[in-house]
Formats: C-alpha cells, sequence, structure tokens
C-alpha cells in the first residue's frame, strides 16, 4: 500500500496533526507552573518533586525512535490514534493521582502517547501532503508548537490560582477521547513494511536504556548534590548500551535504526544540525530568566511577557520560512536560519545589567525567528530525502535529535555557567547569588552563550555542509 499525497479530508487530517502537537506540548509548558503547588499538596521535596517534569522528557526521548520504527512496519496512522488514546487516558490519571508516586507514573504514560503522537505526525503530514505543500504545512505545525509554548504559562497560572493543578491535566483528557475517536474516521489506511519479522525488542531496550541514562546525567551530573562516581558510572553504562545498540542494529532483521539512514550524508547532517539547532535555542531559554530575575530584577509577570517575544517570533516566521522552503532550495533557508540564530546568540553576550527590556527582547525575537526558518526546512528536508516506509523512523529520529538538543543545551548552559561562576567566587553556586557578585553573573552569563554561540556556528556548517537535497517519490514502492 502507497501512502497518498492528496486525501480528501488532507486539511482535516492536518488539523488533526496540530492538535496531537499543541496538546504535548500546552501539558509539557503548564507543568512547571504547578511545581511550587503540586510539591506543598504531597509535601513532597523538590528533588523528587522534579520527576514530574523529568519523567515526561525521558520516556518520550527513548521512546521516540521504536514508535516511528512501529508506525512504518504496523501503519502510522494507527499508532497515532493510539497515542491520543493513551494521552487521555494518561491524563485523566494525573488528574486523579492521590500520591506523587502515582502522579509520576502517570505522566511516564501520557509521556508514552506523546511520543506516539511527536514520532508519527510529521510522517503523516509527508504521507498526505505533495512536496511543494510539505515546507508550508510543516511551517503551520511549528504554528502550532508555538501556540502550545505561548499559551501554556497563563493558562496554567490561571488554572493552579483560580482552580486546581489537577485542572491542568484534565483540560487535555477530552481533547484526546475525542482526538481518538475522529483519527478512527478520518485518517486512512497508512503505508506499512509488509516484510515478515519480529521487532527489534533488544534493540529497542539498549536505545532506550542508554538514552534514558545519559539524559539523566546531563541534566542532574553537573548540579551541586550529583555524586561524581554514579554519574560517571551511568554515563558509561549509557555509552555501552548505545555502542551495543548500533552493533545489533547492523546485524538485526528489522532495524528499528536502519544503519543505511545514517550512512546518507544529507539526512545524518539535517539530524546532527538540529541537535545543535535546538542546543543553541535552550541555551538562551534557559539562563535569560535567571538574568532577569536576578540581575535586573523583574516580577515573574515582565518576565514572561519579554520571554514569550522567542515563541511569538517563532509563530509569525515559521510559516513564511515553511512557504519560501517549497520555493527555495531548503540548504538555503534552513542555513539561512540557523546562522541568523547564532547571531542572535552572539548578541546575548553583549547583554549588560543597564540593558534594556526592549533590546533583550527583540534579541530573543531574533533567535526565535532563525530558529523558525531552520526547522520548517531541515524537518521537510530530511522527511523529503527518505523512502516512504522508512518515513516514520527518520520523523522520530527527528523528534528525538531536537529533544537531545534540548537537552544538550540545558546541559552545557548550566555547566558552563557553574564552572565559571564557581572559579570566580571561590565556589559559590547561583542560588548563593547576591548583588555584590553581579559582574561574576555577567562573565558567567557570557561564557555560557558564548558556548552556545559556537555550538550554533556548528551546526550553520553542518547545515551547509549537507549537500544537495535527494528526492524520494512519495509513491515509490515499499
Amino acid at each position: 500500500m502507497t501512502p497518498s499525497h492528496n486525501p480528501p479530508h488532507k486539511w482535516k487530517i492536518f488539523l488533526l496533526v496540530a492538535v496531537g502537537v499543541f496538546m504535548s506540548t500546552l501539558d509539557s509548558s503548564m507543568v512547571n507552573i504547578a511545581l511550587p503547588t503540586i510539591l506543598k499538596d504531597f509535601h513532597s521535596t523538590l528533588p523528587a518533586t522534579e520527576w514530574i517534569v523529568l519523567i515526561y522528557l525521558l520516556t518520550i526521548t527513548a521512546t521516540m525512535l521504536f514508535w516511528g520504527h512501529l508506525g512504518d512496519r504496523n501503519g502510522r496512522n494507527r499508532v497515532y490514534g493510539a497515542g491520543m488514546l493513551v494521552f487521555g487516558l494518561g491524563s485523566l490519571s494525573c488528574t486523579i493521582a492521590p500520591s506523587l508516586p502515582f502522579l509520576v507514573t502517570s505522566r511516564c504514560g501520557q509521556a508514552l502517547g506523546a511520543a506516539m503522537l511527536m514520532a508519527t505526525g510529521p510522517a503523516i503530514i509527508r504521507d498526505t501532503f505533495p512536496r511543494e505543500q510539505l515546507g508550508r504545512t510543516l511551517g503551520l505545525i511549528g504554528v502550532a508548537v508555538s501556540l502550545g509554548l505561548m499559551s501554556g504559562p497563563p493558562i496554567g497560572g490561571f488554572l493552579v490560582q483560580y482552580a486546581s493543578w489537577r485542572t491542568l491535566f484534565f483540560i487535555t483528557v477530552p481533547i484526546g477521547l475525542a482526538a481518538a475517536v475522529v483519527s478512527l474516521k478520518i485518517l486512512p489506511g497508512s503505508s506499512k513494511d509488509t516484510q515478515n519479522g519480529t521487532t527489534d525488542w533488544p534493540g529497542a531496550l539498549l536505545w532506550a536504556l542508554g538514552l534514558s541514562l545519559g539524559s539523566i546525567v546531563m541534566t542532574h551530573g553537573g548540579t551541586p548534590t550529583a555524586r561524581p562516581l554514579l554519574s560517571f558510572g551511568m554515563m558509561t553504562i549509557a555509552i555501552i548500551c548505545l555502542i551495543l545498540f548500533f552493533r545489533r542494529e547492523k546485524v538485526a532483521s528489522h532495524p528499528i535504526l536502519p544503519p543505511d539512514l545514517l550512512r546518507d550524508r544529507f539526512f545524518s547532517m539535517g539530524i546532527l544540525s538540529a541537535v545543535l539547532s535546538f542546543a543553541t535555542l535552550f541555551a538562551a531559554i534557559m539562563l535569560t530568566p535567571f538574568f532577569l530575575d536576578r540581575v535586573l530584577g523583574l516580577p515573574a509577570s515582565r518576565m514572561g511577557l519579554i520571554m514569550t517575544a522567542l515563541p511569538a517570533a517563532i509563530m509569525l516566521t515559521a510559516p513564511v520560512s515553511g512557504y519560501l522552503s517549497d520555493r527555495i532550495e531548503r540548504r538555503i533557508i534552513a542555513t539561512l536560519g540557523i546562522f541568523i540564530a547564532t547571531a542572535a546568540m552572539f548578541s546575548l553576550t553583549s547583554l549588560e545589567p543597564t540593558s534594556g527590556q526592549i533590546g533583550i527582547s527583540i534579541r530573543l525575537a531574533i533567535l526565535g525567528c532563525g530558529q523558525a526558518m531552520f526547522l520548517s526546512p531541515n524537518s521537510a528536508a530530511v522527511l523529503s530525502g527518505t523512502k516512504p516506509n522508512r518515513t516514520g523512523t527518520a520523523a522520530a529520529l527527528l523528534a528525538t535529535s531536537r529533544n537531545l538538543g534540548m537537552l544538550l543545551g540545558i546541559a552545557l548552559a548550566g555547566l558552563v555557567f557553574s564552572l565559571v561562576f564557581s572559579r570566580l567566587t571561590g565556589g559559590l553556586d547561583m542560588r548563593d547569588f547576591q548583588s555584590q557578585y553581579t559582574n561574576e553573573f555577567m562573565i558567567a552569563l557570557k561564557s555560557a552563550f558564548l558556548a552556545a554561540a559556537l555550538v550554533g556556528s556548528m551546526g550553520t556548517l553542518t547545515s551547509w555542509g549537507r549537500g544537495m537535497e535527494t528526492i524520494q517519490d512519495h509513491e515509490s514502492p515499499l
């Protein structure tokens, strides 16, 4: 069976995918607001409460590749519809959670549903729309992502203040369950691998274990409470698991990550560019609020308004970027985008305690514009250059690369800042910051932003160095 790229309900299918993307990003951006309240309700500790966020990110990162592979083999639309159902039920379970361990477990189930949506959604778009509309459509998906990120904090804050943190999870229950029913009616039978054979379960386990352990070390290995020996051991196990995974994929009859995908320079450079691009972006997202709070002393409402400049710029730029990428070589648009984002990161190294709020917002907006210019063309190029029976795997690996980039950016920014600030202050941490350490804070901040800008520079080179785009026919035999 071949994927249809002009089904009668293609814009309804697009709306269904956009709802899934919006719902998952809205949920992730709302929950952070509720963490202090959840901590009080369950009389918990901060490290334990942080697992509400961490388990969600880890589960998505570790399982997306598996769901993409399963979608290629058994039908992407089936996996997507099941993902809606799992997400809705996971949200319901979070709503009624009687304890923190129950809530964390429910978040894991919710994340499984989100991973199914993220892994198969872009592949369904690729199946549904012709190549000349792919960039524009993925650009509109970028708008849904930005809307979820922008609306999450204010909606979450309102619900926590005037209702309960449980309503944050409940509002996605009817959306997820209704979308699961709708998917049965409008999603056509999707392409799938007709070869016989079993799924590579050992490979999936090695991949999930390697990424999970590595992600935990990246996010917590550099914190003051981390145990160096434990972190080293976990990272060693993670590396061994990933080495065994790649060795197994070379001999597995149905690998979840076909080795020939990574041998394709155009594909692998696109994936690497996505990692470096998101690492650059999330370094700014992580550290800028601390500058606004500790150095400028702004209230939370004003900080949120300034930070909104970034997703707002992405929302406005993504459709234009997608439209242009359908008419101009995608490598050019993507490389220009990451170049602009890198230039914005370099501009953040010029921040001072006297910097104006408008100037900061403009820098963040330029960073968002560059990121939006990169994201849609890069995604469209990677998916267009993939065989139809590998689209789910390619889309899942692309989504995984974005999550890995987020983790890398957060870890890199935190590590550089902590090392520099500690050296300049004789061993102090950011939590020990006082106004007399403003100069040391600024040096550490600029060092972290400079490191992120250098990462963006590498991303610019890898984006351009991928070579010319090769197109795989939507209708090619499976």
